[in-house]
């Protein structure tokens, strides 16, 4: 673990990991797009991680969900550990030169990885990427990203598409809870012995695909 990023020993435990978003008053009073703050949770649901994005008003509540944002993660002691990258592109399949890109800094300043969307005419489609931008992974969606009333999973393949390694799962938690607040809930499952910079970069990507698909949804119906 000496080679480890510094704050990313506890990842290399871990098969499964929880992200949740905390819901502002003012946001789900009034629908006012507020900085997204989250916790990132163990199976057990203890705390490992805290993340709040950062960007201004104006990216947030017109750029929405294809704005611009850098999310800062920190342990529960407040140091830095994760940064995540998300610089304004399209999200369009009208335009498949300008595609979702995101960078998944850790410790911040050096690159861990990458998220890059791919094009496909019908599902949604993303690469993971190493540090040197060699494709490691692939993520794969549904066609339809509404629930209705169930989980919806993006499954993580190995890069044959083949084979199913894991998932990141939206969780559907209830008609009150998504309409009032649209709260985010996911899940990460991969192998326990996936290298911590690709979970890390794992973490990055279901940022990115909670903003892509879920953003300004009803989350499941």
């Amino acid at each position: 673990t000496h080679n480890l990023p510094p704050g990313l020993e506890y990842l290399n435990q871990l098969d499964q990991i929880i992200i949740h978003q905390q819901v502002e008053l003012l946001e789900a009073i009034l629908g006012t797009e507020t900085s997204s703050k989250y916790e990132i949770k163990n199976h057990l649901g203890h705390r490992v991680y805290f993340a709040i994005e950062e960007n201004d008003c104006f990216d947030r509540n017109l750029c929405s969900p294809i704005r611009s944002f850098t999310i800062r993660i920190a342990d529960n002691m407040g140091r830095e550990v994760i940064r995540v990258i998300r610089p304004l592109r399209c999200n369009s399949c009208w335009f498949p030169c300008f595609l979702q890109e995101l960078e998944v800094q850790s410790p911040p300043g050096t690159t861990a990885g990458y998220v890059v969307q791919n094009w496909d005419p019908f599902l949604p489609k993303f690469t993971i990427q190493n540090q040197s931008k060699e494709d490691v992974l692939k993520i794969i969606g549904p066609y339809a990203t509404c629930g209705c009333f169930e989980d919806v999973d993006f499954e993580v393949k190995a890069l044959n598409e083949m084979t199913t390694i894991g998932k990141i799962s939206k969780y559907w938690s209830g008609f009150v809870n998504n309409v009032f607040t649209n709260t985010a809930n996911f899940g990460i499952q991969v192998p326990v012995d996936l290298d911590v910079r690709m979970k890390a970069v794992m973490i990055g990507a279901c940022f990115l695909i909670d903003l892509m698909f879920f953003e300004n949804s009803l989350d499941g119906l």
